[in-house]
């Protein structure tokens, strides 16, 4: 199926590179197929991923196992920044809110998809597989990965779309959970699936009480180093210090989870959780340092996890179970996806838009895959790696564009604006007063004090009568002149003005004008042409009650998503 592709890479002479090369090519590479990705409207995530599969074993080879397996370590810590950050975002109003919504889906979908795959992987298996007791163990099998759904790159188009509202929050809480509910079900699959193959070695005992080892002890390291974080950032407020502290934290919680066996997705999301309820204001600061620290870790991860799928060891018998699990796993989602939604009686959009959002499968599904290699070697063992990595390859990248067209039309894009984001988006044009109240050079004391009467700006624009801007007047320059009162009808706006230190133009970037005025420490940035005219006038507090409206603006909006106005 894949020969003329594999035949082609194969002419390729093996390439044996560095760390640090390698490192700048994924990085690199990477960066700039997520660019490419996104101007054709396409999640930029999937760029990332399919630059990693150019440059992995299906592709060139270059990111071969061996260096994967040096990167493990690198994986871990990724993984731990994606769950600490989706922690992050659970604050307890959310709990409150929307527990009972999230619980009752996370069981609908996750069980559906579990069903729905155990029993068509063991009735086609059973045709196409010699032995119909080894089909309907890797049909059980396959249905307890089937459940799992990959937080990082759902939750990457959430971010980089900056949505807000019911259903992503919704999806923020199950991609939390799934983690948990996929490590049960896998313990209920696996004991049974031994059972079938006749396994005297498992203990019916033994792999129920191994997930909820993993699952308590990763919920205990990681609400207690949340604890040990808020105590931290109550008394430090440096943001150099904050970022090492929480980066320092993370990997602290990953390491002691994975020397006891702990889930690492979970002890970091619980991290995040615990941190995010105990001291909301401050951990707001350390995420916000966070979002700076962490795309080009983000983007190794994402193309590493394209450079993992290898996709040259499909078979007929396969293929077929794999689309049947695609098939399987993606009707279960679905329909047990709308089930919960309208049991909980969640909000229309939820309901229409949430089966769209849970594709996505990559780390968690994969670990399974191979512990139930460990556990089943032999036929199984190969199966279920083979059939899981080809259909992450096909999940990871259709799952994105699913979740970026949900959002959208759920109306919920752009809603997660900070003034910081605001700023980056606008131009001069947008901020600017385009009709400030302006004084000529020719203009008497007392008609500039009229002007002042009638307007509440603190600076005005002096120009000639072409429109030409000549200075600035302030209201706390006039004050000293106030004193001159015998002076008023001798006084011209062109005695008064100060000269004008710097100008923007309206379609330079809000951004680079505001840095502008930050750097000559100005109140005020008269905006103007080409060719020197008036064009508006940016008063550095307008900039704030502008963004303020904006923001405020957007908050309503996500309200009325909440509400179902």
């Amino acid at each position: 199926m894949f020969d003329p592709i594999l035949d082609f890479f194969s002419k390729i002479p093996a390439i044996h590179l560095n760390v640090l090369i390698l490192l700048g090519l994924a990085l690199f590479g990477g960066t700039y197929g997520g660019r490419l990705f996104q101007k054709l409207r396409i999640p930029q995530v999937v760029g990332y991923i399919a630059v990693g599969i150019l440059l992995g074993q299906t592709g060139a080879n270059i990111v071969n196992e061996q260096v994967l397996e040096s990167f493990q370590l690198f994986n871990y810590f990724a993984l731990g920044l994606i769950g600490f950050t989706i922690g992050g975002e659970l604050k307890k109003e959310t709990f409150i809110k929307y527990g009972k919504q999230i619980i009752y889906v996370l069981l609908f979908e996750g069980i559906a998809a579990f069903v729905l795959v155990t029993v068509l992987v063991g009735v086609v298996g059973s045709l196409l597989m010699d032995n119909a007791s080894t089909a309907w163990a890797l049909g059980l099998l396959l249905g307890a990965i089937a459940s799992a759904t990959a937080p990082a790159a759902t939750t990457n188009v959430l971010w980089e779309y900056k949505s807000k509202g019911p259903l992503t929050t919704t999806i923020l809480g199950i991609v939390a959970m799934d983690d948990g509910l996929a490590l049960l079900l896998f313990a209920v699959a696996s004991s049974i699936a031994g059972l079938i193959l006749g396994n005297g070695s498992s203990s019916l005992l033994g792999t129920f009480v191994s997930p909820l080892y993993e699952i308590m002890g990763s919920l205990f390291i990681g609400v207690f180093s949340g604890f040990v974080l808020s105590k931290i950032l109550k008394s430090h407020s440096e943001k150099e210090r904050v970022l090492a502290f929480s980066v320092g934290i993370v990997l602290l919680v990953l390491g002691v989870a994975l020397l006891f066996g702990f889930d690492i997705l979970l002890a970091s999301m619980s991290l995040g959780v615990t941190v995010v309820n105990l001291t909301p204001r401050k951990s707001r600061d350390m995420f916000d340092l966070l979002k700076g620290f962490t795309p080009p870790i983000f983007v190794l991860f994402f193309v590493l996890v394209g450079s993992e799928l290898n996709l040259s060891y499909m078979s007929v018998p396969l293929v077929l179970i794999a689309v049947v699990y695609l098939v399987g796993r993606t009707t279960g989602k679905m329909a047990g996806s709308t089930i919960g939604a309208r049991i909980s009686k969640a909000s229309q959009s939820v309901r229409k838009y949430l089966p769209l959002c849970l594709f996505s499968q990559a780390g968690v599904a994969i670990g399974l895959s191979i512990l139930a290699g460990h556990k089943f070697p032999g036929e199984i063992s190969s199966a279920i790696v083979i059939i899981i990595i080809s259909t992450v390859f096909v999940l990871e990248l259709a799952g994105p564009p699913f979740v970026k067209m949900a959002v959208i039309k759920a109306g919920e894009a752009g809603l997660n604006i900070t003034e910081e984001d605001l700023i980056k988006q606008s131009k001069v044009k947008d901020i600017m007063d385009k009709n400030p109240p302006v004084i000529y050079e020719n203009m008497c004391l007392n008609k500039i004090l009229e002007i002042f009467s009638s307007h509440d700006n603190l600076y005005y624009p002096v120009v000639n009568k072409d429109k030409y801007l000549m200075g600035i007047i302030s209201i706390d320059h006039l004050k000293q002149t106030f004193m001159l009162s015998g002076l008023n009808e001798f006084l011209l706006a062109y005695d008064l003005m100060e000269p004008v230190i710097a100008v923007t133009h309206p379609e330079t970037a809000m951004t680079e004008a505001k840095e502008e005025m930050e750097r000559n420490r100005m109140e005020c940035l008269p905006v103007v042409t080409k060719d020197d005219k008036l064009a508006g006038f940016i008063e550095f507090r307008s900039i704030q009650r502008l963004i303020s409206i904006k923001i405020a603006e957007l908050e309503r909006k996500s309200m009325d998503l909440e509400t179902g106005k």
